[in-house]
Parts: C-alpha cells; sequence; structure tokens
C-alpha cells in the first residue's frame, strides 16, 4: 500500500535545480536508502516528502492520516529542554502531559502542592491510555542511555542526536524520515538501531553514508543524480555494477549525439549556395538538437584526493608501555602496551566516551599518561583530523582556510594554485569564495580533509573522518588511505570503513581494558566470537551434550524441545563458522572467483549473527526454567 507519491516534482535554489519533473513512490514496509553526491539535494527531498518545503512543481500525495517522524541533520532543539521532555515531545498531546508527570513527580516533594497537579495528570493520562507510550519514552531513553532530567544546552551534538532520534523513533510513526541517523552514533547503537529499523512495520525512507547499514536495511535504492531520481531494486554492490553500466551506455549516447550535432553545424555552415538550398525541416531539428545539447546536465568530475607521505619516518612511531590514565574516578586506560611500527594502520573502536580521543593524545604526547610510559619515534611529521573541525575558523573563506595569505600550496612535490587545487575537492571557484559557516556538512568535511592533505604527513591520525561525506568521496578516501605509505591512526563507528582499510583494532572493552585485534571490524567480531571465555557461555556452551531437564515441560512442548537442540545446533554453527574462518586464510581462497568471496564472506556474516541469537535464545530459555525450578 503506497504511504506517498511525488509526480513531477521540480525545485530549484538560485539557478541550480535540485529535482526537475522526479517521481517517487514509498510503500508500506519499505526501506528505501536515498543516495547521491553531497549537495545533490537529498535532504531538500526529504523535507519535501515531510511537507515542511513545497516544490516549485509537481504533487505530493500522502496517504490519509499519514504520520511522519524525522531525523535531519540539523538539530532544532530546544535547549532549555530536559531530555525527557524533548524525547516525550515525539508523541503530541500525550508527551506534553508525560513531559509535565515527570516534573511534577520530581518536584512533588520540594512542594506538596504540586500533589493535587499530578493526580490530574495521572488520571489525564489514565484516560488516554498514555502509560504504555510513558514506557516506550523510558525504555528508548534507557537503551541510548540518555539522562532524562539533563538539559539539552548541556549535551554535546552527538548527545543531542540520541534525543533527536529517540524523539523520531518514540512516535512509531506510519513514515520514518532519516538523514544521515548514523553520525555521531557508536557502533553498538547503530546496531540497535539497525534491529529497531528491521523491526519496524512501517516505510522508511533515509540517507545515509554508512554502507553496512544500507546493506543491511535497504529493500531498495534511489539515487538523487542532477535533479532526476531513478530506482534500483537491488543490493548496493549490484547497483555499481549497474549504475557503472548505465554511465557507460550514457556516454556512449552523448557521443553519438554530439558527434551528429558537429555533422548538422558543419552543414549550416556551408557556402551561399547550400544555404539558398537548405532543407528548412533540417534547420528546425538543428535547432531543436541545439536546445537538447543545451539541457543536458554534465555528470560532475570525482574528488581527486592525494596525500604526500612525507619523509620517512623511523621505523618505530610510537611505543606505550603499561600505560593507565583516568579521568576522576573512572578508569579511561588501564595497563595498556602497544608498539606502532611504521606502515601500521591501525583502527580504534569503542562507545562514545570511552576515551578513543583521549588515547590518541597519549599516543601522540599531547597527554601526559597517570602512569606507564610513552615514547615517540623520529622523523614524525604528523597530520591531525579534528572530528569537531575546530581548525576551520567560520568566518573566513575557503579560499582563506587554505591559503592563509598565499596564493600557492605545495602537494606532493608540486606547486599548485588554491583554486585548483580547491576544484580537486570539489570546490567551485564561485564556492572557494564563502565562509565557511555556510558550507553543508559534507562540505565542511572535505575542506578540512583539503587543508589536511596539503601538508606532507607521514602520520595520519584521522578522528572521524567519515561523517556527513557521500559515499562516492568515501570510497576516494579509502583508496587514497590503502595506497598511503606512512602510518594511520583511525577512529572511526563505520565499519565498512574499518574493513577496507585498517590492519588491526583497538578496541575499548570496558573499565579502562583497550585489547588489540589483528584486522579490521568483522575480523574483531570473529576473533571475539572463538576468545569469549567459557564461564561467559551457558554452562553447556563449553560442552554441548545435553540441555538441563529440570521440569521442561512447564517451558512449553516447543520451548523446551527447543532447549535440548540448541546446544547441538550451536555447536554445528560454530563448528561451520571455524572451518570458514580458516578457510578465508589460506592463499587459495583469494585466488578464487570474487563471487565466491562474497559468498563466504556473507555466510561468515549470517553465521555471527545466528549463532548471537542461539545464545541470546538459550539464555532467555535457561532462564525461564531456571526461575520456575527455583520457585
Amino acid at each position: 500500500m503506497p504511504l506517498l507519491s511525488l509526480e513531477d516534482v521540480s525545485i530549484a535554489y538560485g539557478r541550480q535545480a535540485l529535482l526537475e519533473h522526479a517521481s517517487l513512490q514509498v510503500d508500506a514496509g519499505e526501506r528505501v536508502c536515498l543516495i547521491g553526491r553531497n549537495g545533490a539535494g537529498k535532504s531538500t527531498l526529504l523535507k519535501i516528502v515531510a511537507g515542511e518545503v513545497v516544490p516549485d512543481a509537481g504533487s505530493v500525495w500522502r496517504a490519509p492520516a499519514l504520520s511522519i517522524a524525522t531525523l535531519s541533520q540539523e538539530l532544532p532543539l530546544d535547549g532549555a529542554q530536559t531530555v525527557f521532555d524533548a524525547v516525550a515531545a515525539g508523541l503530541s498531546e500525550i508527551g506534553q502531559l508525560l513531559a509535565e508527570f515527570h516534573r511534577v513527580a520530581h518536584d512533588v516533594e520540594r512542594d506538596p502542592a504540586l500533589f493535587a497537579r499530578m493526580e490530574t495528570l495521572q488520571h489525564e493520562i489514565e484516560v488516554r491510555d498514555g502509560w504504555s507510550l510513558g514506557q516506550r519514552v523510558d525504555q528508548i531513553l534507557a537503551r541510548l542511555e540518555l539522562p532524562a532530567d539533563a538539559r539539552i544546552g548541556e549535551l554535546s551534538g552527538g548527545w543531542r542526536r540520541r534525543v533527536a532520534l529517540a524523539q523520531a523513533l518514540v512516535r512509531e510513526p506510519d513514515l520514518l524520515l532519516l538523514d544521515e541517523p548514523t553520525n555521531h552514533l557508536d557502533i553498538e547503537v547503530i546496531q540497535w538501531l539497525e534491529d529497531r529499523l528491521l523491526e519496524f512495520r512501517g516505510g522508511v525512507l533515509f540517507v545515509t553514508h554508512d554502507r553496512a547499514l544500507l546493506a543491511r536495511l535497504a529493500t531498495r535504492i534511489v539515487e538523487l543524480d542532477r535533479g532526476a531520481l531513478t530506482s534500483w531494486p537491488c543490493s548496493y554492490p549490484e547497483f555499481l555494477t549497474r549504475k557503472a553500466a548505465a554511465l557507460e551506455e550514457e556516454a556512449r549516447h552523448a557521443a553519438l549525439f554530439d558527434k551528429k550535432l558537429a555533422q548538422e553545424e558543419v552543414w549550416i555552415r556551408q557556402g551561399i549556395k547550400a544555404r539558398r538550398t537548405r532543407n528548412e525541416g533540417r534547420v528546425r531539428a538543428l535547432v531543436a538538437l541545439r536546445e537538447e545539447r543545451a539541457r543536458r546536465r554534465e555528470l560532475e568530475g570525482k574528488a581527486r584526493l592525494s596525500l604526500d607521505d612525507g619523509p620517512t619516518s623511523g621505523k618505530l612511531v610510537a611505543s606505550a608501555e603499561h600505560v593507565s590514565f583516568d579521568f576522576g574516578a573512572a578508569p579511561i586506560v588501564r595497563d595498556f602496551s602497544l608498539r606502532i611500527m611504521r606502515g601500521d594502520r591501525i583502527g580504534l573502536v569503542g562507545p562514545n566516551g570511552a576515551g578513543k580521543t583521549t588515547l590518541l593524545r597519549i599516543l601522540l604526547g599531547q597527554l601526559a599518561p597517570s602512569s606507564g610510559r610513552v615514547r615517540l619515534g623520529t622523523k614524525l611529521e604528523i597530520a591531525y583530523y579534528d572530528q569537531l573541525r575546530a581548525v576551520l575558523e567560520l568566518e573566513k573563506t575557503v579560499l582563506e582556510n587554505i591559503a592563509e595569505g598565499r596564493e600557492y600550496v605545495d602537494v606532493n612535490g608540486q606547486r599548485r594554485h588554491v583554486i585548483g587545487y580547491l576544484q580537486d575537492f570539489l570546490f567551485s571557484p564561485d564556492r572557494a569564495r564563502v565562509p565557511v559557516k555556510a558550507l553543508s556538512g559534507g562540505e565542511r568535511n572535505r575542506l578540512l580533509l583539503a587543508r589536511l592533505f596539503a601538508q606532507p604527513a607521514n602520520l595520519l591520525v584521522l578522528d572521524e573522518p567519515t561523517n556527513d561525506l557521500d559515499i562516492e568521496t568515501l570510497e576516494l578516501l579509502e583508496e587514497l588511505l590503502v595506497d598511503y605509505g606512512g602510518t594511520l591512526l583511525l577512529v572511526s563507528h563505520d565499519r565498512a570503513f574499518l574493513d577496507n582499510v585498517v590492519t588491526s583494532t583497538l578496541v575499548f572493552e570496558g573499565a579502562g581494558r583497550v585489547q588489540e585485534y589483528a584486522g579490521g571490524y568483522s575480523d574483531w567480531l570473529r576473533q571475539r566470537a572463538v576468545q569469549v571465555p567459557a564461564a561467559s557461555r551457558p554452562a553447556a556452551a563449553a560442552k554441548p551434550v545435553q540441555a538441563p531437564k529440570a521440569k521442561p515441560a512447564k517451558l512449553g512442548f516447543n520451548d523446551a524441545r527447543e532447549l535440548d537442540q540448541l546446544p547441538a545446533r550451536i555447536e554445528s554453527l560454530e563448528r561451520e563458522q571455524a572451518e570458514l574462518g580458516q578457510r578465508i586464510c589460506t592463499p587459495e581462497f583469494y585466488r578464487a572467483e570474487a563471487a565466491e568471496q562474497a559468498r563466504v564472506h556473507a555466510r561468515l556474516s549470517a553465521l555471527e549473527a545466528e549463532i548471537e541469537a542461539a545464545y541470546r535464545k538459550w539464555n532467555e530459555l535457561e532462564e525461564r526454567l531456571r526461575s520456575y525450578t527455583a520457585r
């Protein structure tokens, strides 16, 4: 059943048309991923769907009584509100009652006169059956670890984004619009969001640069390219193949068209005799060709990223020996040791606030540890990408932020004009002269990368570089980092980016423990599954022979049978996982066809999910059984 449809919609800002005669339909149960370059108009399209922006032409149809919730890139939250008030606001009128009850309940001990108001609110909420909605608010606050009574104005941008996400999810609308929902979220919350959206019964239209999220969620991809919307009902890898073929076909047709136009232009410019006898129909056809050529929107060029490795550093880049660091009473790092060698590409993974940026500063010598020793290597030239973009001066233009009064910059040993260098990062000469405060998030990211890459560096430190970048630029950055000859330290919540770039991963496992694992994020998941201590699993997991059978009938026949069968099932799944894990470690695996490699990796991912679900079910059934037996 369609939730909404756009027919022949057009909208332009200035001379730039973001949408030209675009059409789109979203059905209930669909999860549509909208992709396109930064500045293509994706956020504008979401605003049209939400009714926040009226298109210049065309029609927008929404199903009767359609409820829509939106998570935008901007965070228009009232800084004076509490977190509970902001999240409950997603429930409209009943949310206002719940928010007021929450405030009154906190203040009633201090002011007993509020007791009568609390009783009135309680009655109104009961009449509207609002307590179940109140539980939904509490559950989402708990899952996103949001402090209910904190003021929005006291929160960082990342925590405000969690609040905005909670506000959108608590409504459980018919249609959910998400604009870059994973920005500033840690991996655990991203995975929770994925699970939540997979269970969501309404329609979802979302914009993301997170390819892992895209691959798991999207039932269809819609691309916004040069004002046109194209639907691709396929996976992202297949989309890339089909898109490349479509661009090749487009280029072939354009070449044939241009050749014909050139021939007609030669004909019309022939001598006097030809002009006297020319066919007027052919002249009209030429005019039509000229108009069609003028309307053609060329594919914009790709960003051209390059990075100067600088002089070779010493073999040892940095070493940490039994380093500890505490923030107040909270341990950030405990007894941490690491040797970073030239050419290492190390990723840092952990929840927001775990201390990833703090550890970077310790390793770079910018912050002294509470105990232990850090030693830096020789001949280091460090370039640091700050996730807060603090190095950018917002009042200055793009040009001034790069040039700093100069007309030329030296990049990879070549002297480049600043305007030409900025065009490599998709800044036109006009755009290079606007103040940084007028740029989008993706443009600011590209500017910071341009500034960073204009200096030679043999140690590159990137703290969340992927936020706001479109997928195309993200993949170009990946290619650059894979070929980079220096040493890389990378903080990222983008799982695909980590898998494609890093050679080892530092994981913050809680209580100050930081553990190094070989490979990227997926490699860590596989190693973690193998290394889980037997004590942390159910008792039968270490020796899956037979499940306990104390009064199994009280579980119900199906549950009791499932409890009996789970140990053998888990053993079979883990055996298959181990076999595939050994297979991908052999050289022969990488000589196989790409399709076979992809099949094996996909099966490994599926096995991880199945094993986790099986253990979760086992724990649940055993807990129910123990509870019954204890009575």
